[in-house]
């Protein structure tokens, strides 16, 4: 288990929903580490970005089912964070 920022955040999460939360209350989708708790997420993106964070949701999602029958396997369960910056800090990704 590492504390490294990196290996916190895994990579930004870009969806519908990601996109709307970014244009309503400046907040941004990361999907990161499992273990990683909310002081660990926050200490990363403020750290990877330099911008200042003032809230972190985080949701742990199960895996899903993929296949049928005896082959059925689960695919790994992962962890999701809302970032909520500052006003007047932004992320680019691209």
């Amino acid at each position: 288990m590492k504390n490294d920022a990196r290996d916190i955040i895994r990579r930004p999460l870009i969806t519908e929903k990601g996109t709307d939360i970014t244009t309503e209350v400046n907040g941004y989708t990361f999907l990161v580490a499992p273990y990683a708790n909310k002081v660990q997420i926050k200490s990363a993106i403020e750290e990877l970005f330099d911008v200042r964070v003032q809230h972190v949701r985080t949701m742990t999602r199960r895996g899903k089912w993929k296949g049928r029958g005896p082959k059925a396997t689960r695919r790994p369960d992962w962890k999701r964070a809302v970032v909520t910056l500052a006003e007047g800090d932004t992320v680019e990704f691209l």
